[in-house]
């Protein structure tokens, strides 16, 4: 099997940061044509990212980006985690997403920017927002 897709599957068999928080902001995203789901609750503290846990269900791809994104977002300031974007998503899966897919594996990045986006009390953003290359 391919390197890069055995790291998904390691990453969906043994999901990081996966549990619940209290007293943290908590949202919750749907993708609405496959069914996957992803809550995040996230902690900030001095504009850094304090902790993050999700918890979800859906297809390899949805959760494995979910998962490889806690690790990566985790002590990262505010300002830099707004920055994510889809490219840094698909830098991260290491494997080809198509078109039927990207939903999948952009679906813990769109639940993290309106996550972020509610704890500064600000619109959530649509999914054009989120997977835009203009953002």
């Amino acid at each position: 099997m391919d390197l890069y897709a055995d790291n998904i599957l390691d990453h969906y068999k043994h999901p990081r940061n996966t549990g619940s928080l209290t007293d943290a902001i908590s949202h919750r995203e749907e993708n609405i044509s496959c069914g996957d789901d992803l809550i995040i609750d996230l902690t900030i503290d001095d504009g850094k990212i304090k902790d993050l846990k999700w918890r979800g269900q859906g297809c390899a791809i949805s959760q494995a980006a979910m998962s490889l994104m806690s690790e990566e977002l985790i002590g990262m300031t505010v300002a830099k985690a707004e920055t994510f974007k889809p490219d840094d998503v698909y830098k991260l899966l290491r494997v080809p997403v198509g078109p039927r897919r990207f939903k999948c594996a952009l679906l813990g990045l769109h639940t993290f920017l309106n996550t972020l986006r509610k704890a500064q009390e600000k619109p959530l953003q649509s999914w054009i927002e989120t997977v835009s290359v203009d953002n």
